[in-house]
């Protein structure tokens, strides 16, 4: 196989004509783009093999022309050399946030709409989106000279409609969440005659998305690849991906990657069939999907090895790995797949292999790299939050920072509240050579030892989220309860918070954060006697926002009440 090495600032020269400028080392690329068709070596097993009445995805794959009119690129495989070091193994990313809406999404999209009849085009197409999906379709249609409606919820960030707007998509706004816009969508198809181009449940879409995998298996020796670790939404591009591998070398793993507050693809292939999540998280708002697809998951089933769950923290890692080795800034969901990567090769223990992320997406929104500055520690295992109880008298303070020191303390928040303890809330970096668990077990011993009493609030949403801003507050509140609520950012959604309380209990603590995202976390304190027990429970049922119930929580009581 030949493949084509470039050093930072060299360039590369297709047989399309087109020169490519390439940035930074260890990038490989196929030395001929790949082709409409192909001989390719296929593994002959009724495992893999399609049933007739299925689609047969490896003929779709390698007969999809999304290479035509230059709107799908055949994007690198890179070495990232500085996280590769770091674990031992060999990771390469495929490079998808390198495409021209910064997404995967515009494969499966230009595929799908590529092959419309000459009468579905005059209709036009259209689709329900508020992300990366939509910026595929609009400048797909744009492309073809079809007409392109997006259909977005109210709520989407001015951003990502006027990115929209910009690639040549109409933008119809309506409703408050994805699933009144999917009924406005639904309704326009009837009346207008749209034709509706699905984000990922459609074998035509599920092939574009595939066209990954052959270019990887075009880019590198499929004999010498150990697995590839793929974000896990609706499930069409794992799908495809799958599908591909395994036809041709299916010794190759293929691990798709959900986080925890996400995982309905975990769930159904555990569950043997399809589950709906009644919430999901969403931080990596790209894969925040309640429910697969019905190809998709069928697909699934059959080709995917593994799905491995990832948290927050451990994404937010994933971003600082992919910068400080390409210097580019993927979204959550885009990054993903990196933190699938180093969290199965750490848990299988293994060395020296060759494992492929596909880095899907870099919609990032700046504001909300201020949220994931603050978590990579967390998710790197080096930084460590701890809440300690000590003395109230002259002293104590040198006592705790001896016990801390010589590590980096890298937050320090105390306020007098009480004349015998007081309640320190601080984080710090973990001594080198130990694990995060180790290193404050050891410290948490140190402090029982001299009369202090310290717990680990490192895993702790509360603590992490809201209790660090509001250190000195403490004070007894009668019945008072404690929530964590999901908010999306859009006008009137606190009103009708406000509104469900109907005046009847008092807001005794109220805390508003803005991550950069589509959505902000708020903590609320509310008064409620146990008499309105019931009538409570239909409040948090009416205000249909995403919650947890935070009375019980550690942090909570020690620095807040």
């Amino acid at each position: 196989m030949k493949t084509k090495r470039t050093n930072e600032g060299e360039q590369t020269t297709s047989k399309r004509g087109k020169v490519q400028e390439i940035r930074g080392e260890n990038i490989i690329r196929s030395s001929t783009p790949p082709p409409i068709f192909t001989n390719v070596n296929v593994v002959k097993d009724e495992k893999t093999s399609p049933l007739p009445n299925e689609p047969d995805y490896l003929k779709l794959i390698l007969t999809a022309n999304v290479y035509s009119g230059n709107v799908v690129k055949e994007t690198p495989l890179f070495k990232a050399v500085n996280l590769s070091n770091r674990i031992g193994n060999n990771i390469l990313l495929k490079r998808e946030d390198l495409q021209d809406v910064f997404s995967f999404k515009i494969r499966g999209a230009y595929n799908k709409i590529l092959q419309l009849t000459d009468e579905e085009k005059k209709k036009g197409v259209i689709a329900c989106s508020a992300g990366n999906h939509a910026q595929g379709v609009a400048l797909s249609s744009n492309k073809l000279g079809i007409k392109a409606t997006i259909v977005m919820p109210t709520m989407t960030p001015p951003i990502k409609v006027n990115n929209v707007k910009r690639l040549g998509g109409n933008v119809v706004l309506h409703g408050v969440d994805f699933a009144e816009a999917k009924a406005k969508c639904e309704e326009l198809v009837k009346e207008k005659g749209y034709v509706n181009i699905p984000p990922y449940d459609d074998p035509l879409v599920i092939a574009g998305q595939g066209t990954i995998a052959m270019e990887i298996l075009r880019q590198h020796d499929p004999n010498t690849i150990h697995s590839i670790f793929v974000p896990v939404g609706g499930g069409g591009l794992v799908a495809g991906i799958a599908a591909y591998v395994k036809r041709i070398c299916p010794k190759i793993k293929v691990v798709g990657v959900e986080t925890y507050d996400a995982d309905c693809m975990f769930r159904s292939l555990k569950m043997g069939k399809i589950q709906n999540l009644p919430e999901v998280g969403l931080f990596a708002d790209g894969t925040a999907v309640r429910q697969v697809g019905t190809e998709t998951f069928r697909v699934c089933q059959k080709y995917v090895d593994e799905i491995i769950l990832v948290n927050t923290d451990e994404i937010c890692a994933a971003v600082k790995d992919v910068f400080e080795d390409t210097r580019s800034i993927l979204e959550p969901s885009g990054a993903s797949s990196v933190a699938g990567a180093k969290k199965y090769l750490a848990e299988k223990n293994l060395h020296g292999v060759n494992a492929i992320a596909v880095t899907s997406g870099a919609n990032m929104n700046f504001d909300r790299l201020r949220f994931v500055a603050e978590r990579t520690g967390y998710g790197e295992q080096n930084e460590a939050l701890i809440a300690v109880t000590i003395p109230e008298k002259p002293g104590s303070f040198h006592t705790l920072y001896d016990i801390i020191d010589p590590r980096a303390v890298t937050e320090f928040s105390y306020r007098y509240g009480d004349e015998k303890m007081a309640k320190i809330f601080m984080s710090f970096n973990i001594k080198k050579g130990t694990t995060r668990k180790e290193d404050v077990k050891n410290i948490l011993s140190e402090l029982e030892k001299k009369d202090m009493h310290g717990i680990d609030l490192s895993k702790n949403e509360l603590a992490k989220l809201h209790a660090r801003y509001l250190v000195g507050g403490r004070k007894h509140v009668e019945n008072e309860r404690l929530y964590r609520f999901v908010f999306p950012e859009r006008p009137g959604a606190l009103k009708h918070f406000l509104d469900s309380l109907m005046g009847k209990w008092n807001v005794s603590l109220f805390h508003y954060r803005n991550n950069g995202g589509d959505v902000a976390n708020v903590l609320v304190g509310i008064q409620v006697p146990e008499k309105d027990d019931k009538e409570f429970e239909k409040f948090l049922k009416n205000t249909k926002f995403p919650y947890v119930n935070e009375t019980d929580n550690e942090a909570y009581k020690i620095f807040l009440q």
